[in-house]
């Protein structure tokens, strides 16, 4: 039956009830209408009303489930389905919304992973470049720098050895950021060896200590899997770092049942109730590439920031 017709007869159901009591009943309207006339009549267009209203609540409670689901779903954080309920329109209206949903979570997931695929070659090249174009120029430089300082005067060498140590550090800041950008050790050694190197590059020695703790008896990850997981910690940390206040920090990796659950914690000011930004949310979508649920809070004791990423282990022949 469709939406109109259920609505026509429980307007007519209630229509028919109060014109049969106005018909069988012993009621009757004078001329001029008495108080007691207008009073029961008022009382009776009141039980109408309410009569209408909670009929008409319940055959439409399932299009307020629906505008409730509508106005909270999130594609990246995907969660249960309303449920089918009602009869006609109402339910094909929901299970719509349903495939609906499936088919632009999948869409979504399948574009993510295009862009980002994109993203980390993208890196990959900057990376290469830095090293190979930028790396060896200063190199150069510094080569340059030493042979001028060898025959240079007392004067000038201090000086020069001033301009050597600046051009140092600027190599290793970009040998540092061409290593953020391309993960060698994650490709060469190892998710396992990649954490323990990330936090060991996150901490610093006036101000965050980074400890970590990971599983010896992790299970195999697709190629991936581990990149998900490598850059879930490095956006993690590096959030920690500019923007926590933290002292201390702590990274885990462990297997817990079916699932492999990767888990950060410091002890900041958290995150204030601020909206979400561009690098957890961007977390959120390498989540979704994997199948894995990420959670973002405060700690356990109710300081300082958590997130919690669930990745389900699957069959390597999957």
């Amino acid at each position: 039956m469709s939406l109109f017709w259920r609505i026509f007869l429980l307007n007519a159901f209630v229509l028919f009830a109060a014109a049969s009591l106005l018909l069988l009943g012993p009621v009757t309207v004078s001329t001029p209408v008495l108080l007691t006339e207008a009073l029961i009549l008022c009382a009776g267009l009141v039980v109408m009303l309410i009569a209408n209203a909670a009929l008409l609540r319940f055959g439409l409670a399932p299009l307020q489930r629906l505008t409730r689901a509508m106005s909270t779903t999130d594609l990246l954080r995907p969660g249960s389905r309303p449920v089918v309920a009602g009869h006609g329109e109402i339910a094909g209206l929901i299970r719509t919304f349903n495939t609906m949903l499936d088919r632009l979570e999948t869409e979504r997931a399948a574009s993510s992973g295009l862009a980002l695929s994109a993203q980390e070659a993208e890196r990959r090249r900057i990376a290469q470049e830095l090293h190979d174009e930028v790396g060896q120029s200063l190199t150069a430089v510094l080569l340059g720098l030493k042979t001028a300082a060898d025959h240079a005067p007392d004067a000038l060498r201090e000086e020069l050895h001033q301009v050597q140590e600046t051009t140092r550090s600027s190599l290793d800041e970009i040998r540092r950021i061409a290593r953020r950008l391309r993960p060698g050790v994650l490709e060469e050694l190892g998710l396992t060896s990649a954490l323990r190197a990330l936090s060991g590059e996150s901490t610093t020695p006036d101000r965050l200590t980074v400890r970590h703790h990971l599983d010896a008896d992790l299970p195999p990850l697709g190629p991936d899997e581990e990149l998900v997981l490598y850059r879930v910690a490095q956006e993690s940390l590096t959030n920690i770092v500019r923007h926590s206040g933290a002292r201390r920090a702590h990274l885990s990796l462990r297997r817990e049942g079916g699932a492999l659950v990767l888990l950060i914690r410091d002890d900041g000011h958290g995150t204030g109730g601020a909206a979400e930004g561009a690098g957890i949310r961007g977390m959120r979508e390498r989540a979704l590439l994997i199948g894995a649920e990420l959670s973002v809070g405060p700690g356990p004791d109710g300081g300082g920031t958590e997130i919690r990423l669930t990745a389900p282990l699957r069959e390597r022949g999957e």
